[in-house]
């Protein structure tokens, strides 16, 4: 790609990325590499029990493949079997990299279900856990889960944690090597995984990647970093008494460590930025505390440019200060390994691979195939297209995501493209594309549907099961339902048969069912659940005053009431645009654009909303006043193709799988920023009863604003217990981040100030 269209373009693909992204794993969570799989941390289990259970359940999925006891050892690739004493030369089942609460368990459960076992540990046993503050607590959340494994958890400080552990670990015999990192993993012809530690080089038929994503302290990259008595952890703050210590960073384990270190210390906290706004409400409140009664100094808006001996040259508005320390400590948190990770062979969640101008090439190459189908060279035409087309989805078998793009583009173009009315169909489909697609003496756009309704009807169940069934979460399992049974009968049956069979046997009475305008627009039945603006049809073309007043009723009156106690959930429950997203578009939920340039994305959809209004006024008003009458055809043309075509289905169905379902519904949909506009004012006036609450439990994991469709960075929210609504972001209540959330903090309703329970939501699981 160009540099100057690459630098366009690169930050659009990269809004997806969260700063800690995250290996594309399967269901088991084998990542791209065949037979090394990645839990833990880096699989996106932010507390010790859930880290746990998916060392469990890795296990039993890798004895269930490699057949478990009894099973021969795997032969070396000399081709002689592992010898007893644990050489290097021997093959072992499973080597697990990492001795952390995943790790841990998965050995364990893998060395009971009979397999051959090592953990190679770069540090030592739990070592996240032992780099901890002497003391400190170690919670057993969430309450509703039980523990799986054989490692204890219960709630304990940290040094009794760690002690039962060890003793799990002697009593079982397991091997556990530590001070032995692991500096690369190799998958040889025969499938034999070849590890490279610091000591020698191991074989495995697995390999279990469990290193988490904090072993990699970061640096500020300054000179004297260093330093003896620089430090990037904080292991006993009792043993410093009566120094001046220097603290670097802005988060709460920089915060909570000036806090302690302040009891017995001169501090000086230094921070870059203008406010901590990633802070507990707790540690906010014990800081404020400290600053008001002198305990400790915080600078602002200050960079550390070096480390001398004894002192420290901060940058502060341009010029420098010298801080006195006797100790500093650098706490800005960890890297995440992934140079490591794509050194292995792994692939990170929205990682753009491949070239896209041959992306482009071999997509114009299938639609010019296709297009000769169409023009009479059927044979060529259709081989050209299968060759091309096949070019395409090889190349994106190999790794290229812009190849899987253009997949996806051509498919969306092609269900959306021949869609269109005989004649008017896109090219190269223009004349013959609805045609071919008719089936059984059925039009595409009947076909369409029934696509539409079983797509969101499989893809619904999965998702139900995800979310709902799988995490006992009644209220996602009505969602769900109430978004399927939406499709299905006001989407599907009533426009396709039951309108039809109501006018046929009279179901609506003598007068409708007699009454052309009523009985020849089975297509106006969108309206009953499609309000306007993103179905204003309802009023065009000379309507049934039934679909007037039932159109202005449903936008104008049921809909602002919905809002008034639901928010946006319209779009969540009841759309089916909004349905697709929330059942195929889930699986991509993480790759929602995320950040401010994201949100200020969003004012798309005012211009899209001030566009379907203007459409409206000048067809309403073409019959009465003559000026309106071409901009009115004009206006209601270009929105059709625009709107109704390209931002409803082509676009935004493509990018499903690279920036998440809810493209259309928060970037375009006109709808959604009006019931928008309605929560907002409601908000502001005190009258919503729509928002999401926090109590004071958030443990900063990130999963909530990682998986919220609309990219709202509720972790903030939750983190500083600010009510989330629609006056602050674009949530649309789907509640997925009440669903995820393992120290159960958010909730619908209003909480009691340190409650630990959700009121509402996790009751009902």
């Amino acid at each position: 790609m160009p540099g100057k269209l690459r630098a366009l373009v690169q930050p659009v693909l990269d809004s997806a990325n969260t700063p800690t992204r995250r290996p594309v794993l399967d269901a088991h969570f084998q990542s791209s590499v065949p037979g090394l799989y990645v839990i833990g941390d880096l699989a996106g289990a932010p507390v010790v029990k859930l880290a746990m259970a998916q060392g469990a359940e890795v296990a039993e999925h890798i004895a269930g493949e490699l057949g478990g006891r009894g099973e021969e050892p795997l032969a070396d690739a000399r081709g002689s079997a592992p010898s007893a004493g644990g050489s290097g030369d021997s093959v072992y089942d499973l080597v697990v990299v990492g001795a952390g609460a995943a790790g841990l368990n998965a050995a364990l459960a893998a060395q009971d279900l009979g397999l051959r076992v090592v953990v190679l540990e770069k540090n030592q046993i739990a070592n996240t856990i032992e780099d901890f503050p002497e003391g400190k607590w170690v919670y057993a959340e969430p309450d509703t889960v039980p523990p799986k494994g054989k490692l204890w958890l219960d709630g304990a400080r940290k040094e009794d944690l760690i002690g039962r552990w060890r003793q799990i670990i002697a009593d079982n015999r397991l091997e556990v090597r530590t001070q032995e990192g692991v500096s690369g993993i190799e998958r040889r012809r025969d499938g034999v995984l070849e590890i490279t530690s610091s000591r020698q080089v191991y074989h495995a038929r697995r390999v279990v990647l469990a290193t988490g994503q904090r072993g990699n302290p970061r640096k500020l990259s300054v000179p004297g970093e260093d330093r003896e008595h620089v430090y990037h952890r904080l292991y006993s703050p009792k043993h410093y008494h009566g120094e001046n210590i220097l603290v670097v960073g802005g988060g709460n384990s920089a915060v909570e460590a000036a806090l302690t270190l302040a009891e017995q210390n001169h501090v000086t906290l230094s921070y870059r930025g203008t406010e901590f706004s990633r802070l507990f409400k707790d540690n906010r409140q014990r800081l404020k505390a400290a600053l008001e009664t002198n305990r400790l100094a915080v600078i602002f808006q200050s960079q550390v440019r070096r480390f001398n001996d004894g002192n420290c040259v901060l940058e502060v508005g341009g010029s420098t200060r010298q801080i006195p320390y006797d100790h500093a400590f650098v706490l800005i948190g960890a890297d995440v390994p992934t140079e490591f990770l794509r050194s292995l062979g792994i692939r990170l969640e929205n990682d753009w691979t491949g070239n896209p101008l041959s992306a482009i090439a071999l997509v114009l190459a299938t639609l010019i195939g296709i297009w000769g189908i169409g023009s009479g060279s059927g044979l060529w035409g259709g081989l050209a297209a299968a060759a091309a087309f096949a070019g395409l989805v090889i190349s994106g078998w190999r790794g290229s995501r812009f190849a899987w793009l253009g997949v996806s583009f051509l498919i969306s173009y092609t269900i959306y493209g021949a869609k269109q009315a005989p004649g008017y169909e896109f090219w190269p489909y223009r004349g013959w594309g609805a045609k071919a697609l008719t089936l059984f003496e059925r039009p595409w756009s009947f076909w369409y549907t029934v696509l539409y309704t079983s797509v969101m009807t499989v893809f619904g169940i999965q998702a139900m099961k995800r979310w709902g069934l799988d995490k006992r979460d009644r209220f996602q399992i009505w969602r769900y339902v109430s978004l399927i049974g939406f499709q299905w009968i006001f989407f599907f049956l009533i426009p396709e048969f039951l309108f039809r069979w109501a006018v046929e046997y009279k179901w609506v009475g003598e007068r409708l069912a007699s009454d052309p305008s009523f009985t020849q627009a089975a297509w106006r039945s969108y309206g009953l659940i499609y309000a306007w603006p993103l179905f204003f049809y309802t009023f065009f073309g000379n309507p049934h005053q039934v679909w007037i007043v039932w159109g202005a009723l449903l936008s104008f009156v049921i809909i602002p009431v919905l809002v008034l106690f639901h928010g946006k959930r319209y779009c969540s429950w009841i759309c089916g645009c909004g349905g697709l997203a929330e059942t195929l578009g889930d699986r991509w939920r993480h790759l929602a654009p995320k950040g401010k340039t994201a949100i200020r994305w969003e004012l798309m959809n005012t211009i899209v909303l001030w566009a379907a209004a203007a459409v409206t006024v000048f067809m309403l008003g073409k019959d009465v006043v003559t000026v309106f009458r071409k901009p009115a055809v004009l206006g209601l043309e270009y929105y059709h193709l625009i709107a109704d075509v390209w931002l409803v289905g082509i676009l935004p169905v493509t990018l499903y799988p690279f920036f998440g379902g809810k493209v259309w519904c928060r970037y375009w949909c006109p709808l959604a920023k009006l019931m928008h506009v309605f929560s907002a004012i409601y908000t502001r006036l005190r009258a919503s009863r729509f928002a999401i609450h926090a109590n004071d439990k958030c443990i900063a994991c990130g999963e909530c604003s990682r998986n919220c469709q609309v990219g709202i960075d509720v972790m903030q929210f939750a983190l500083k217990q600010e009510e989330l609504n629609n006056l602050n972001s674009s949530c649309i209540g789907c509640g997925i981040c009440v669903t995820v959330c393992p120290m159960d903090v958010l909730s619908f309703q209003p909480q009691v100030a340190g409650q630990a329970k959700l009121v509402q939501i996790q009751v009902a699981r």
